[in-house]
């Protein structure tokens, strides 16, 4: 009777393994993989099964309510640089032990005694298993450390001209913000950039309402701040040869490092602008940031192309005035452009003057700006972060990140954003040669009242002359050249 019984042992272990033992193993890894604890349970560790469901519930509640619930408060944390290198570590963390889930999973449910190439095969499919777990999160870990990488570029924090931050409060004592954008043929590192683009965004720091003042680039002779009137007397006339224009600040900047002592080169420019213009406008600019707009057409492409609406027809290059026609045309209509196109909508200049092209700048900027949602930002995020590196330069602190996240969310939906060009057929006593500095003042006060207080700098008209010449006919935002909504401008 024993030797029956050890003989039947013998004959049952050398008994084919059924493949049906293999496929239920390798479903219950599969069911494991995305539910934690699966396989645990079935081959009775009810203890670590339970213990895994557990905590796999506790993540899926975290992020669930974490999206749901703190969404803007993520968008503030995703622009902090250590909050950022804790996410990129958690989530490699993450993918190890989701890795060791599926592998621990197979184990503890796979048949023994299989031949050699079912093990194989097995334990590739399990590997196939657990890169598909684990692909999503390394892919994340990457974004997040790229976005680290690429403002820690952008914003490197060795300008410390701008606002100080007060991390509890920000916007402390600051009821708006001024910010100079420029944009120019060039980038940090060069000195012969024309900004042909200038507008001061004055933001109201509780509210999101916005002003943008765009500044003819062919303004000239216009008054310095008193600090540069030594040099230039008479009004703004630049170096011998040089027509005077704002455009031509940057490079005056770059050239003369006495004009901004204290600053190296590729911020001199910058910040020229910052003080000429703040004082031709009587604001404070807390900030500038420079758009290279060479690279420009780089960020519309990663964005998958822009969709604007062209009121007339453009000629794409060409110099009428020496006989070159242009290339090619945008036609009127709805189009969705590439980057290089929509960098010719925003730079076209023979179809119109340059105030009807400042008019499109703005319009173009609000277009990239409603386009760019998040499953835009998200599926193109790398194209995006590398076209920023090279294309975007400012002196905004890194500490300001998060306060700016809130207040853009406030611009985005909801807040209203008004177009202020100094155009002197729409503005009387405004004049592009020889600019009256009240009139300008008075227009930047007039179009700023409207949505809230006013920031002055140290040097313009008082409040109270102000608040008494702002009816004043020739510079009343009723008199025809007031801020107009970019709602009703750009449709």
């Amino acid at each position: 009777m024993a030797l029956r019984q050890v003989d039947r042992r013998v004959v049952s272990s050398h008994q084919p393994v059924p493949v049906a033992g293999l496929w239920r193993a390798l479903g219950l890894t599969l069911a494991s993989a995305f539910v934690w604890g699966v396989a645990h349970l079935r081959a009775r560790r009810h203890l670590a099964g339970f213990a895994l469901m557990g905590l796999y519930a506790a993540l899926v509640v975290a992020t669930v309510t974490a999206g749901l619930a703190f969404q803007e408060k993520l968008k503030q944390i995703a622009v902090q640089h250590t909050w950022l290198g804790a996410i990129t570590v958690g989530l490699l963390v993450l993918a190890l032990v989701w890795a060791g889930v599926v592998i621990r999973s197979y184990q503890v449910v796979r048949p023994v005694g299989l031949p050699f190439a079912m093990r194989a095969v097995a334990g590739s499919l399990v590997m196939v298993m657990t890169l598909l777990v684990c692909t999503p999160l390394v892919y994340a870990a990457n974004s997040v450390y790229v976005l680290g990488n690429t403002l820690a570029n952008i914003f490197p924090g060795d300008d410390h001209s701008g606002q100080q931050v007060n991390a509890a409060n920000p916007w402390k004592n600051l009821p708006r913000l001024n910010v100079l954008l420029l944009g120019g043929d060039g980038g940090k590192d060069r000195t012969g950039i024309r900004t042909d683009s200038m507008t001061v965004a004055s933001i109201d720091t509780r509210t999101g309402d916005t002003v943008l003042f765009g500044l003819p680039r062919s303004l000239q002779k216009f008054p310095m701040p008193p600090r540069l009137r030594s040099r230039w007397p008479n009004g703004y006339t630049g170096d011998p040869g040089d027509q005077g224009l704002l455009n031509e600040l940057y490079i005056m900047g770059e050239r003369h490092s006495d004009l901004e002592p204290g600053y190296k080169k590729g911020q001199r420019g910058p910040h020229l602008l910052e003080d000429v213009i703040g004082y031709l406008l009587g604001l404070k600019i807390n900030y500038y940031v420079l758009v290279n707009l060479g690279g420009f057409k780089d960020i519309v492409n990663a964005m998958g192309g822009v969709r604007v609406h062209i009121d007339k027809r453009l000629p794409i290059g060409g110099e009428p005035e020496r006989g070159i026609p242009p290339s090619g045309y945008l036609e009127p209509g709805w189009h969705k452009l590439d980057g290089e196109k929509a960098l010719w909508y925003g730079r076209s200049r023979h179809a119109d003057d340059d105030f009807h092209r400042m008019d499109r700048q703005k319009c173009l900027l609000k277009d990239i700006a409603d386009q760019a949602d998040p499953q835009t930002v998200v599926t193109h995020f790398e194209q995006l972060a590398k076209a920023a590196q090279s294309t975007i330069f400012t002196n905004i602190p890194s500490g300001l990140l998060p306060a700016l996240v809130k207040l853009s969310g406030s611009v985005k939906h909801g807040a209203d954003i008004k177009n202020m060009a100094y155009n002197p057929y729409k503005i009387p006593g405004f004049h592009v040669y020889q600019p009256n500095v009240a009139v300008m003042r008075r227009v930047a006060a007039d179009a700023i009242a409207v949505g809230g207080n006013p920031q002055p700098s140290d040097t313009p008209t008082s409040a109270a002359k102000r608040k008494k010449t702002a009816t004043t006919p020739t510079a009343s935002a009723s008199s025809g050249g007031g801020a107009v909504s970019l709602k009703n401008v750009c449709g």
